[in-house]
C-alpha cells in the first residue's frame, strides 16, 4: 500500500508536530509519514527536533517578502515540492491568503485551541475564562478562506475548573490537542472524513473517541 505523505507547518516548538509524527510511527495514523516540516520562524525549536528525527525541515520567513501574497506563493512552492497528500497547520502563526487556501482546499487542516465557533483568533483561553464558560477544548477543522471558520472535523472537550487561569487552561488544552489531532488525521488518512461542498462528509458516523467527548456539528452522511 502506498504510504500517505503529510506536510506540517509550524512556528514554534512543534509539540503537536511531535504528537503527529509519533502517531505516524506507531501506526495510530496508519500508512502515513511526516515527509516535511516548514516553519515561519527560522529559530523555531521544532525545526531542530524534525532534523534529529530525519524529517526534512526548513524555514520560510515572511520578513523576506514584500507582502502576504508573495510569501504565500513561496510557501506553496515549498509545500508542493514535498508532494504531500495533506497539510497540517500545527501552531503556524500566519494568516493565509484566500488564493493559498483555495490551492489546498480539502487537504489543508488546522487545530484551534477553542470549541469553535466560540473564541476564534488569538487569546482563546483568556477569553474562555472571561466569558465564564463551563467547557473548553480544541477543534480540528478544514481550513477555508474565513479565519477559523472551516468545516469541523473533531472537537475535544474538557471542563473548566473554578480555579483555572488562562495558563492552566492552556496546558490542559494542549495535552488534549496532542491526542485529538492525530486521531482526526487518522480519519482523514483512512478516508473516513472528506471535504465536500464546504462540509465535513463522513463515510460512516465518527466513533466515540479515546480522547473523550467528540462533537461534530457539521457531519453529513451521504
Amino acid at each position: 500500500m502506498t504510504r500517505r505523505r503529510l506536510a506540517v507547518l509550524i512556528s514554534g516548538r512543534g509539540s503537536n508536530l511531535q504528537a503527529i509524527a509519533d502517531a505516524c510511527k506507531n501506526g495510530k495514523i496508519p500508512d502515513c509519514d511526516v515527509t516535511g516540516v516548514i516553519s515561519s520562524r527560522p529559530d523555531a525549536p521544532g525545526l531542530d527536533w524534525s532534523r534529529k528525527q530525519g524529517i526534512f525541515a526548513r524555514s520560510l520567513s515572511h520578513r523576506d517578502f514584500s507582502g502576504r501574497e508573495q510569501f504565500d506563493s513561496a510557501l506553496a512552492l515549498a509545500i508542493d515540492r514535498l508532494e504531500p497528500d495533506w497539510i497540517a497547520l500545527a501552531g503556524f502563526m500566519r494568516q493565509l491568503t484566500p488564493g493559498f487556501v483555495e490551492h489546498y482546499l480539502g487537504r489543508l487542516v488546522n487545530i484551534h485551541p477553542s470549541l469553535l465557533p466560540s473564541f476564534p483568533g488569538l487569546h482563546t483561553h483568556r477569553h474562555a475564562i472571561e466569558a465564564g464558560v463551563c467547557w473548553h477544548g480544541a477543534t480540528v477543522h478544514f481550513v477555508t478562506a474565513e479565519l477559523d471558520a472551516g468545516p469541523i472535523i473533531a472537537q475535544g472537550v474538557l471542563p473548566v475548573a473554578p480555579d483555572d487561569s488562562a495558563d492552566s487552561l492552556a496546558q490542559k488544552v494542549l495535552a488534549l490537542e496532542h491526542r485529538l489531532y492525530p486521531e482526526a488525521l487518522s480519519w482523514l488518512v483512512t478516508g473516513q472524513v472528506t471535504f465536500r461542498e464546504n462540509h465535513s462528509h463522513w463515510t460512516y458516523p465518527p466513533p466515540l473517541s479515546r480522547t473523550g467527548p467528540m462533537i461534530n456539528p457539521e457531519v453529513r452522511i451521504p
